[in-house]
């Protein structure tokens, strides 16, 4: 059974940083583009970045200049790291693994910034 396994929330004040990772298992991982989104309460889950299997990139603009996705293919693992967190980032990080026609979504993990 394929697996995607999101780690690193948490609560964190303003400013702080925090680094999620995305481990995935049963897959062939180096293929798959990986997509953050996230999903506040209240609100459509929505892109944060997500990265090719070539290393592309894409940021939404909420994030832009204090993200940075990557992956470690070798470790089956990608991560967003978050800089510069504003309350408005609160929101449940969600991983979403996709090779046409193959799609995974992890369970999520919990960001809160607050003071």
């Amino acid at each position: 059974q394929v697996q995607l396994v999101e780690s690193g929330g948490g609560l964190v004040q303003p400013g702080g940083s925090l680094r999620l990772s995305c481990t995935a298992s049963r897959i062939n991982f180096k293929l798959y583009t990986i997509d953050w989104y996230r999903q506040a309460p209240g609100k459509q889950r929505e892109l944060v970045a997500d990265m090719d299997s070539s290393g592309n990139t894409n940021y939404a603009d909420s994030v832009k200049g204090r993200s940075s996705i990557s992956r470690d293919n070798a470790k089956n693992t990608a991560y967003l790291q978050m800089n510069n967190l504003k309350p408005e980032d609160t929101a449940v990080y969600y991983c979403y693994a996709h090779y046409y026609p193959f799609k995974y979504w992890g369970q999520g993990t919990q960001v809160t910034v607050s003071s």
